[in-house]
């Protein structure tokens, strides 16, 4: 981050004593606390939307979250002279949420079960007036992709070793991912045609998920967005079960510790399903290499596909053990 952006501090009534560069980021001790100063590429409108619903949820004094800080202006995006948006926001002092830990990893479950009950959007006009996601379509534009690639991979003469391994289980993926998106479409979309029903975080796992001597302090809202809850917990559950090989215990526990704050209806557990069941690991290892230059091919990309081929299996073991008796 340029070191000029720490003079954007001027534009906002807070008195700084020190401040420090952080993981792409500034940071700085005020009379305010803590407080972080990151770039924002996005919407206005987006932001004063976060804006709305961290006031929304800390009005509730249900859940710790951070605070977005308007600028003297009273604006909540302040830009250099680059025209480079930033944004500032409160901080703690704390540490990320263990992912190795299942007692904390449960109780962030059920943090994210009080944090969508008090983003539910029956409960505020302005969050109900947000527009919802539709997971079918963004599936149907992920097997385009998947589609264009592998005719790429197919007409291209001589390929790496990791093309090879890739093209060898092709199809077993791209057949998995037309398959949910299909039965998606029928379950979710053609026999109920209700909107989302909350507010979600749009990035909750463990980095976003501070851990303070008051508490879970949850950070980082940019990608909030309105969808079902299980597009939350499908996201928490996915980053910790492929550290744990798909463990049935630790996601029946997540599970249950999210279930037992806010139940999860009929279309939660479907919508759950298949969320974690659509090949989402698979298509981002194909983006990432069909979008970036192919002439030299990272090997974290080979270690990614083979662990993600080695772990298939207990993945639909999950599904099958954990979704079956729910459904």
């Amino acid at each position: 981050m340029n070191d000029k952006a720490v003079n954007l501090l001027e534009q906002y009534e807070i008195e700084v004593s020190r401040t420090w560069k952080g993981r792409g980021a500034i940071l700085c001790d005020s009379d305010r606390g803590l407080l972080i100063l990151k770039e924002y590429g996005g919407p206005a409108a987006k932001i004063k939307f976060q804006d709305t619903l961290l006031r929304h949820i800390r009005e509730s004094g249900t859940v710790q979250t951070e605070i977005l800080l308007p600028s003297a202006e009273g604006e909540l995006v302040v830009y250099d002279q680059d025209r480079t948006g930033y944004i500032l926001k409160t901080y703690c002092d704390g540490r990320e949420c263990s992912h190795r830990d299942p007692g904390e990893c449960r109780q962030a479950a059920a943090t994210l079960a009080r944090l969508h009950l008090v983003s539910d959007v029956s409960a505020d006009d302005e969050l109900a007036g947000q527009p919802a996601f539709r997971l079918d379509k963004e599936y149907e534009k992920h097997n385009r992709e998947l589609k264009k690639a592998r005719k790429f991979l197919w007409e291209k003469s001589q390929k790496t070793d990791f093309e090879i391994y890739l093209m060898r289980h092709y199809d077993y993926f791209m057949n998995n991912a037309l398959q949910i998106t299909d039965e998606l479409r029928y379950y979710a979309y053609e026999e109920d045609s209700r909107d989302a029903s909350v507010i979600c975080h749009g990035d909750y796992q463990y980095h976003n998920i501070m851990l303070t001597g008051g508490g879970y302090m949850l950070i980082n809202f940019e990608k909030c967005v309105r969808d079902w809850p299980a597009r939350d917990l499908c996201l928490f559950l996915r980053k910790l079960l492929e550290k744990n090989n798909w463990s049935q215990t630790l996601g029946d526990a997540l599970i249950e510790s999210y279930n037992k704050v806010k139940t999860l209806t009929k279309r939660d557990l479907g919508e759950l399903y298949y969320r974690l069941a659509y090949p989402e690991k698979f298509w981002k290892i194909v983006n990432f290499y069909y979008n970036t230059g192919k002439a030299w091919i990272p090997g974290k990309n080979m270690e990614k596909i083979e662990k993600l081929f080695a772990q298939e299996r207990d993945k639909q073991l999950f599904l099958e053990n954990i979704f079956t008796p729910r459904r």
